[in-house]
């Protein structure tokens, strides 16, 4: 975990990450320099998590503003081609907010530079600053979440997690992960249950692999398992990550978190969600308008397997996310605070957009 998963590399003019479709076989390093390899990182996956997509979108727009910027130092050309790449980059995938959230944040930096009068080279200037803040915000606010959510549990507890939400998610701490790791500095011993996450694996091959590098107690179980660890009073408190958060408190996580909502519903556990403010959407009134994307079927019938591990031709259904209910969520946890119910409420102060109230009651 010696490895950043996002960084920039101002001298080659390029967004370096870590390949997480490798892990936990291979930490392999990547440059990505053009569109189209940015694009394909996301959308493939070997760079994932909400908050690190929305730093890789933020670096990746500043690398291609750099090279828009060679050949139209003229602002108007500039822009009309720095517009045409965001674009772009933003249709990599639908679900996951902080995407777009970056994205549009570097675009308005750029027109109000534009308004101020700078040129196209102070404007490009200007983006990789607010690049690299994106990504000082993100371990700000991943730490800030930590501390909020290490105040709901005690020393020796249980928890369970599933996807990875760790710092392979984000920039440092991760979000669902932050409790664990502060809590690890501090000598709180928790025991963790990783719910492996098919069908990409995340919680197998990234969570498990991150936790215990970083020495804490974790046991890897099989995502039907949870009601088995739940119901032996294994666990204490459910932490999750979220990609997208409606202004009802509905929230779109990785496939299969509705299902464990259901079931700590069921054993009277505590289900928190992990999102930063940059995560929470008060445009979109309830999980019903959240797009999900739906992604190839190999991935369910081939990709871990040596040999197809399904009849061919058989159809297959692989939404990437499900939509959790408020009524399922006992909190969400934002690096300002804890977020109860009525959520249309509390979200709203946690959040920096504004709302209308009926909207977001619908």
């Amino acid at each position: 975990m010696e490895y950043e998963t996002v960084d920039l590399d101002e001298e080659s003019g390029s967004v370096v990450i870590l390949d997480q479709t490798k892990l936990p076989g291979k930490a392999e390093i990547i440059k990505l320099h053009t569109a189209t390899e940015i694009w394909d990182a996301i959308y493939l996956l070997k760079v994932r998590g909400a908050p690190a997509i929305g730093v890789a979108a933020a670096f990746g727009i500043y690398v291609l503003a750099r090279q828009i910027a060679e050949k139209n130092p003229d602002f108007n050309s500039f822009y009309k081609e720095f517009k045409e790449q965001k674009e772009y980059l933003d249709s990599a995938r639908p679900t996951a907010v902080n995407l777009s959230w970056a994205l549009n944040r570097m675009d308005e930096v750029c027109s109000k530079a534009h308004a101020d009068g700078k040129n196209t080279a102070q404007i490009v200037e200007i983006l990789g600053r607010e690049a690299r803040e994106i990504k000082a915000e993100d371990i700000r606010v991943c730490r800030a979440i930590g501390e909020n959510g290490l105040s709901l549990l005690k020393p020796g507890d249980g928890i369970l997690t599933h996807c990875n939400a760790g710092q392979l998610a984000a920039c440092k701490y991760g979000t669902a992960t932050a409790p664990i790791y502060l809590g690890q500095e501090r000598g709180y011993h928790f025991h963790v249950f990783a719910d492996e996450t098919r069908p990409l694996l995340q919680g197998a091959r990234l969570t498990a692999y991150e936790l215990y590098s970083s020495g804490i107690d974790v046991t890897l179980i099989c995502d039907n398992m949870s009601a088995m660890v739940m119901k032996n009073g294994w666990v204490n408190a459910v932490f999750v990550g979220c990609d997208r958060v409606a202004a009802n408190g509905d929230v779109a996580n990785k496939i299969g978190t509705s299902v464990v909502a259901a079931v700590a519903k069921q054993y009277g556990v505590p289900f928190y969600v992990c999102a930063p403010t940059s995560t929470i959407d008060l445009n979109t009134p309830t999980g019903n308008e959240i797009k999900i994307e739906e992604r190839p079927s190999k991935e369910v019938t081939e990709m871990w397997y040596k040999e197809p591990m399904a009849p061919e031709g058989i159809k297959v259904f692989n939404p990437a996310f499900d939509v959790t209910s408020h009524e399922l969520i006992t909190a969400i946890i934002t690096e300002h605070g804890i977020a109860r119910a009525p959520f249309w409420e509390s979200l709203a102060e946690h959040g920096s957009a504004c709302y209308n109230k009926p909207t977001c009651e619908a």
